[in-house]
C-alpha cells in the first residue's frame, strides 16, 4: 500500500473535521454554532493539544492559540483580525463546558476511521483487521457529582476515597489505533462489568474485524455477542471452561484441535438471562503451549478456518494491548482525570483518545520512512518529538515551510527505535516496598476527628 499523504495526516484535525463538519453537527443537535474565537473546532483542538502537551493548563492552551498564524483554525472575527485575543482562560473554560459531548464523540470516531483506512495492514493469510480488547480503570476527583456516578470502591478497611471509572477499549493490532472506548462505574449499585462494556464496544468495530481477547472475555455471553455481530473471534479460555467444553474424559494435550459445540452452563444462564433458550456456539477449541511461559497451556476458542499454528501466532499479539493501555493512560494522562463534572470527564476521555491516535499516526508515518514496524518505535519518544514540533508546525507561514518542518519531524521520530533484547532480563521483575505511610485521614464523624 502506498504511503498516505503526510500533510493530510498531520493536519488531520482540519482535514477530517472542517468547519462544515462542525456546522452540520451543531445543526443536528440544535447547538448554536459560535463564530467567535472559541468556536467548536477551536475548543476541540485545544483539548487535544492539552493532551499532546502532557495535560498543559488552560492558560497554556490559550497561549498556544495566540501563536497560530492568521487563517489557521481561527474564524476571521474582529478580535482575531486585530490581534486582540485575550490571554485569560475564562472564555476557553466556559466554551469547554458548553461543548456537546456528542460532537467530541463524533470527532473521535471520524479521526480513527480516517487513520484506519490509510494505515491498515493485513495479517498474512488473513486479509482482515484484528482488534485486541482489554479493560482498565481511571481515577477521578472526589466531588459529589462524580461520587454519585462512579462510586468509590470498598475493602475491609471501609470505603475508598476516589471514584473509579471502568474503561474498555479495542486497539488495532497492527497500527495500535484505539477505537472510541466504552465506560461505566466499577463499583456501586450502577456498576457494569467489563464484558457488558465490551459488548457495547462491539458496535464500533469494522464489520470484518477479528476479535482477539484474553480469558477475562472468554465467556459464553461475550462469545455469543461476537457471533451475533457476525465477526470471527479468537478467545482464550480458562482451563476449567475448556474442560467443560471438551468433556471430562477428553485430554487437554498440547496440539489438540477439535470442533466442538459450546453451550452455556446453568450459572451462565442465570447471570445472563437475555441468552435465548437454545443458545450454542460452534467452533474449534485449540490447546497449545504458551511460548512466553514454559509449561503453561493456552486454551483458545475460535471460529476461524486457519491452521492451529497460525491461530497461536495471532494470539501472541494479544500482549500488545498491555503496552497500548500503558501508552494511553500514562503518556496521554488518562490514569487520572481532573475535571469535576461527568460531562467534562467524558469529553476529556474522548479527546484524549483522539490525541493518542494522532501520535500513533505520526509513529506509522515515521516507521514507514524508516522501513520498520510501527510498534518498534517508542510511543513516549514520538510524543516528545511531536510536543517539540507542534509550535513550529502551527507557525509555518507557507505550505512548503510546513512540509519541510514535517519532514524533519518524521525523521526525528524515526530515531526512537526500541532496543531489541538479545537475552532475558538479568534480574526478575519485582515491586519495590512502599516504605512508610502517613496516618489515615479521619472522617469528622469518627472519634478524634475534627469537629
Amino acid at each position: 500500500m502506498t504511503s498516505p499523504d503526510p500533510l493530510q495526516l498531520l493536519r488531520l484535525f482540519q482535514k477530517v473535521a472542517p468547519a462544515s463538519f462542525f456546522e452540520k453537527e451543531c445543526r443536528e443537535q440544535g447547538y448554536s454554532f459560535r463564530r467567535g474565537i472559541y468556536s467548536v473546532a477551536v475548543v476541540v483542538w485545544l483539548m487535544i493539544w492539552q493532551r499532546l502537551q502532557s495535560r498543559q493548563s488552560l492558560a497554556a492552551a490559550v497561549q498556544s492559540l495566540q501563536q497560530l498564524p492568521g487563517g489557521v483554525l481561527l474564524q476571521p472575527c474582529r478580535r482575531v483580525q486585530q490581534g486582540r485575543i485575550s490571554s485569560a482562560p475564562g472564555g476557553y473554560c466556559q466554551a469547554r463546558q458548553k461543548l456537546p459531548k456528542l460532537i467530541a464523540s463524533h470527532v473521535t470516531d471520524q479521526i480513527v476511521e480516517q487513520l484506519r483506512s490509510e494505515m491498515q495492514e493485513g495479517w498474512s493469510g488473513l486479509q482482515r483487521p484484528i482488534f485486541l480488547i482489554d479493560g482498565t480503570t481511571v481515577r477521578l476527583p472526589h466531588v459529589p457529582a462524580l461520587v454519585r456516578r462512579f462510586a468509590p470502591g470498598r475493602n475491609q478497611h471501609g470505603d475508598n476515597h476516589w471514584p473509579v471509572m471502568q474503561l474498555v477499549v479495542f486497539h488495532d493490532v497492527f497500527s495500535a489505533l484505539a477505537l472510541r472506548p466504552s465506560w461505566g462505574p466499577m463499583y456501586g449499585p450502577q456498576a457494569v462489568s467489563e464484558q457488558v462494556l465490551a459488548e457495547q464496544a462491539l458496535e464500533r468495530l469494522p464489520a470484518d474485524a477479528v476479535v482477539l481477547a484474553d480469558c477475562n472475555f472468554g465467556i459464553f455471553a461475550f462469545a455469543w455477542a461476537v457471533q451475533g455481530s457476525q465477526r470471527p473471534m479468537i478467545l482464550r479460555l480458562t482451563k476449567s471452561r475448556a474442560r467443560k467444553i471438551l468433556g471430562a474424559s477428553a485430554a487437554l494435550a498440547p496440539g489438540s484441535d477439535q470442533r466442538k459445540v459450546w453451550e452455556p452452563s446453568p450459572w451462565e444462564r442465570r447471570a445472563h438471562p437475555r441468552l435465548p433458550p437454545g443458545a450454542s456456539l460452534e467452533g474449534r477449541l485449540l490447546v497449545g503451549e504458551n511460548p512466553s511461559r514454559p509449561g503453561e497451556l493456552l486454551y483458545l476458542w475460535t471460529n476461524l478456518p486457519l491452521p492451529a499454528g497460525q491461530i497461536l501466532e495471532i494470539y501472541k499479539l494479544r500482549w500488545n494491548i498491555e503496552t497500548d493501555l500503558r501508552s494511553l493512560k500514562r503518556t496521554v494522562g488518562l490514569q487520572q482525570l481532573n475535571s469535576k463534572s461527568t460531562d467534562m470527564v467524558e469529553k476529556e476521555l474522548l479527546l484524549a483518545v483522539a490525541a493518542y491516535n494522532l501520535v500513533r499516526a505520526v509513529m506509522c508515518l515515521a516507521a514507514r520512512r524508516a522501513q520498520v514496524e510501527p510498534r518498534q518505535l517508542s510511543f513516549s519518544f514520538v510524543q516528545t518529538v511531536l510536543q517539540a514540533a507542534l509550535p513550529g508546525l502551527d507557525s509555518a507561514a507557507t505550505e512548503s515551510e510546513y512540509q519541510q518542518r514535517l519532514e524533519r519531524l518524521l525523521h526525528n521520530a524515526a530515531q526512537g527505535k526500541l532496543p531489541r533484547r538479545s537475552h532475558r532480563r538479568s534480574y526478575p521483575r519485582q515491586v519495590w516496598g512502599r516504605g512508610g505511610r502517613f496516618p489515615q485521614r479521619k472522617s469528622v464523624s469518627e472519634p478524634g476527628g475534627r469537629p
